[in-house]
């Protein structure tokens, strides 16, 4: 019978649905589906790649610049004509200019550098801290699970009790009827009955909710159809050797994130400290350009003509003519202008610092307690994690010794209450002394299952400290 009840109040538990083997979800699956869809995972990953586009920012700015540029003026009335540096009178004067300029740092106190690698642990850093979100959310993911199969097994047990006092209620009532027991002994496991199915009741809707908070870690849509796969944990579990603490915390120290975070910032802001220390240095600049110029009113010499012209008399008023040679203009054609006003320059610029308001000095101190702030933050993770390992293990031993104890305790209220039972099946004790025995054997039960999904829990706990995947 227990096994026929159990299929319907699953279909109870999910509201209706019957999901098939294909819907059912191992642990894996769904720690994998919550990286997936975990919103602060998306979030996390952004600032990843913003971190990375930082780096390659950072890279790309050791290379030379190279730019270019161009004007055109359209000047009226007095203006100076920047290909002939004249001025010119009411006339309107269209003129245009062409540039390309490089530079590029030569020295500058090793800040580039340094700003590389700043970026770069900070990138790392960034992706440590993604994999510390992944993990906490792996450590959530797998809480929710174990609760829910905590939550089935009770559920399982509350089934059981359930159907055995059916029995007995149907068993006491052919006494009744046949006059060996009072009606108030019928009534008394009726109300028993009552409370047993209240007890179902609440087992499922504890079931229910397990499966609410797994959803939401999971950032499903739906619940429907969603049903975890149910490994085949065994009645007793076998004890895993824990390793010493220390051993445990040299592995964790080595692979956590948490702990390689923290040491990549650490880096990062002594890089930076390095970068401020680099502005109390000279820096050395090489700047190329290439100009040329085009103006309207321009004109150029094609020929030289001979002109002879009078250029005085002499004492017997005689005219005196000289041959002069008088250029001959016509039209500066855009593209020859382009050509000839052609001009390159090489300048390198030297920049040494003297004094700028004390900028540099508080950037540098500032430097300074940041990277004091990063050491302190790596040595409280650190200290965390000592106590966290610390916690874990002695945890796991007391949940492994509670274990052991609960199952001894479910043995021997089991065979109690199979004692109580034969005895008021013939009428030696009475149904309240059947039910205490009862409710003994359910409250032991139900401790040998918390103690059964504590320790568990505390071991995967430590496998998660020594680096290995969660799993059941």
């Amino acid at each position: 019978m227990p096994k026929l009840i159990f299929p319907l109040i699953l279909m109870v538990v999910l509201s209706g649905s019957q999901p098939t083997a294909q819907d059912t979800w191992s642990l894996e699956e769904c720690i994998q589906y919550a990286f997936d869809h975990n919103i602060q995972i998306k979030q996390q990953q952004l600032n990843a790649q913003v971190n990375e586009n930082n780096l390659s920012q950072t890279r790309l700015g050791a290379l030379p610049s190279l730019n270019a540029g161009a004007a055109h003026n359209f000047s009226f009335g007095r203006a100076l004509d920047e290909t002939t540096y004249e001025f010119t009178q009411n006339q309107q004067v269209q003129s245009s200019n062409f540039n390309v300029n490089s530079s590029m740092t030569l020295f500058n106190g090793f800040q580039q550098w340094n700003s590389v690698q700043r970026d770069r642990f900070s990138l790392k850093a960034s992706l440590q801290d993604l994999a510390r979100l992944k993990n906490e959310i792996s450590l959530n993911v797998a809480s929710a699970y174990l609760q829910i199969l905590f939550n089935y097994e009770l559920m399982e047990v509350s089934s059981d009790q359930l159907e055995l006092i059916r029995q007995e209620v149907e068993r006491t009532e052919k006494l009744v009827e046949a006059g060996s027991l009072a009606r108030g002994n019928l009534l008394e496991m009726q109300a028993q009955a009552a409370n047993e199915e209240l007890n179902l009741v609440n087992a499922q809707n504890r079931l229910r909710s397990s499966y609410i908070s797994l959803i939401q870690l999971l950032e499903l849509e739906s619940a429907e159809g969603f049903e975890i796969a149910r490994p085949a944990l065994g009645e007793w579990l076998e004890q895993v050797p824990l390793h010493s603490l220390d051993s445990i915390y040299r592995l964790a120290r080595k692979t956590l994130p948490r702990i390689k975070g923290a040491e990549y910032n650490l880096r990062s802001r002594e890089e930076a400290l390095e970068v401020a220390k680099g502005r109390l240095s000279p820096s050395l600049s090489l700047n190329l350009n290439y100009g040329t110029r085009y103006s309207s009113i321009r004109d150029r010499i094609v020929a030289m003509d001979t002109v002879t012209m009078p250029i005085g008399r002499t004492q017997n008023d005689v005219p005196v003519f000289s041959s002069q040679p008088v250029p001959n203009y016509s039209d500066y054609p855009f593209w020859d202008q382009l050509q000839d006003n052609a001009n390159a320059s090489i300048m390198f610029n030297l920049s040494i610092p003297i004094f700028n308001g004390w900028q540099v000095r508080t950037s540098i101190d500032n430097a300074r307690v940041s990277k004091l702030q990063a050491r302190y933050e790596l040595e409280l993770q650190e200290n965390s994690l000592f106590k966290d390992i610390q916690t874990a293990r002695s945890d796991a031993t007391a949940a492994w010794k509670k274990y052991k104890s609960a199952g001894k305790t479910v043995e021997s209220m089991r065979e109690a209450f199979k004692y109580t039972q034969k005895k008021f099946e013939v009428g030696l004790v009475n149904s309240i002394e059947f039910n205490t025995a009862k409710n003994n054997l359910i409250r032991a039960q139900s401790e040998l299952l918390q103690a059964k999904y504590e320790y568990l829990f505390k071991t995967r706990i430590l496998d998660f400290y020594q680096g290995k995947p969660i799993k059941i």
